[in-house]
């Protein structure tokens, strides 16, 4: 990863690969804001690394204690108690000893909360008093303990949309994300696709004692013009797919062109467009012809594809012979209206 702009704390933004600006924005953010201790809430759709964000600010911040990290999703009230604040000896059937709970843990270091959109409203009060106050109650205790750990949040989640339907607390959103950090989807920084493939591939061959393998150049335009929901995390599993099957000099593309396309029919099978939004056609005042939404498709496919028309082909549901076959003819008709 090549770091720019004057970053004072290269180690700890190592382990993130990247070589986008976007990133690099978040880093200079995490360098700014760590140190002030205050709530910091990490947002991102599902695969976009937010607890590897959560490790650079605890890392950042030079807090000496651990970072403990809890998934709180599924948690119900009564374990989100039990497993943040422990709980006292016979607070309940079968507690028979005294049991510290995650808090207890992370004291002077970080405590690390994921999914915190899942949280039940009771819940929600509970982590309010804790930011507020440093101030938790084990369960089965009679009187508060205290903690002076640094809290980090994350969610794929909308608070914001949460907080209109009365699902998140108002007060909790905006104590939550006294800090905020947004990362990027993949989609959005396809600039990294090379480096992430080049690391993944290094990793991969690592893990399953194979040699890294070469790979056609094709495939960086192939992933470039796919969606990636699972982002970074899909990316991974797609190269750890590829390299297990992989038995030759050139790794094959035929997972990852599988892959694309059972991703494309899953996305298309889960949207559910309203019945109010606006046709793609709607800015046409005469809707286009077969043969000319034909030729815009074309158009719009090699655009998107670079000039490749394999990927190309595969983006429009057709064979690479019947494309190139396509494009001559029209290469023709082009050429004959040059020359009339």
């Amino acid at each position: 990863m090549n770091m720019p702009n004057k970053l004072e704390n290269i180690k700890a933004f190592s382990r993130i690969v990247t070589g986008n600006s976007e990133m690099f924005a978040v880093f200079h953010y995490i360098e700014s804001v760590a140190r002030s201790l205050q709530p910091v809430l990490i947002t991102g759709e599902t695969g976009v690394g937010k607890e590897l964000i959560a490790k650079c600010i605890h890392e950042v911040s030079g807090v000496r204690g651990n970072l403990v990290i809890v998934n709180v999703a599924g948690l119900d009230d009564n374990m989100f108690s039990d497993t943040l604040f422990g709980h006292a000896k016979g607070a309940f059937t079968g507690a028979d000893q005294v049991r510290p709970g995650m808090v207890e843990q992370a004291a002077g270091g970080t405590l690390f909360l994921d999914e915190i959109g899942e949280l039940s409203p009771t819940s929600q009060v509970k982590l309010l008093r804790l930011l507020q106050e440093g101030e938790y109650l084990p369960l089965g205790a009679d009187s508060p303990r205290y903690t002076d750990a640094y809290i980090l949040t994350a969610t794929n989640e909308d608070l914001w949309g949460l907080q209109r339907a009365k699902k998140f607390r108002k007060d909790l959103n905006f104590r939550l994300r006294t800090h905020h950090i947004h990362i990027p989807p993949l989609r959005e920084r396809v600039d990294d696709i090379p480096l992430l493939v080049d690391h993944f591939l290094e990793e991969a061959a690592q893990v399953l004692k194979k040699k890294k393998p070469r790979y056609p150049e094709e495939l960086h335009t192939l992933l470039k013009t796919y969606s990636f929901q699972g982002n970074i995390r899909e990316l991974r599993a797609m190269i750890f797919d590829a390299m297990s099957q992989h038995k030759s000099r050139t790794l094959s593309l035929s997972v990852f062109k599988s892959h694309i396309a059972k991703g494309r029919e899953n996305a298309t099978i889960a949207e559910k467009p309203e019945a109010d939004e606006s046709s793609p056609f709607a800015f046409f005042r005469e809707i286009p012809t077969i043969k000319q939404a034909t030729r815009m498709l074309i158009a719009e496919a090699m655009k998107r594809a670079d000039g490749n028309q394999s990927v190309a082909a595969k983006m429009l549901g057709i064979s690479q012979p019947a494309l190139s076959k396509r494009l001559k003819a029209e290469n023709a008709k082009d050429k004959a209206k040059s020359a009339a």
